[in-house]
């Protein structure tokens, strides 16, 4: 299998790119999108994942789509899977069909 691109949590996207640009507090953001300060905390250290209800929210927040949060949702769980079980993947034939 061909490696997998590693792929940055969308929590560091939305602190470093979204939020720290535009001056936005924790707090400030959790009141705009009601939802707790710790779910914001816990998406900026990686220990929550953006749902699509979070998806819609930060996509009306900041003129984005949902699909925007999704896919790299998406693609930081695909990364972290295939890291996870890497060995297991690359041991896999691939079917031959004639």
């Amino acid at each position: 299998m061909k490696e997998i691109r590693p792929s940055t949590h969308p929590g560091v996207i939305l602190k470093l790119e979204f939020a720290e640009p535009l001056n936005l507090t924790q707090a400030r953001m959790a009141q705009d999108l009601d939802v707790g300060i710790k779910t914001l905390s816990e998406l900026y250290n990686q220990k929550r994942g953006i749902s699509a209800v979070m998806a819609l929210k930060l996509s009306e927040y900041f003129g984005t789509t949902p699909q925007f949060w999704m896919t790299l949702q998406d693609n930081f769980d695909l990364y972290q899977a295939y890291m996870q079980e890497k060995s297991a993947i690359n041991n896999i034939k691939r079917l031959q069909v004639a």
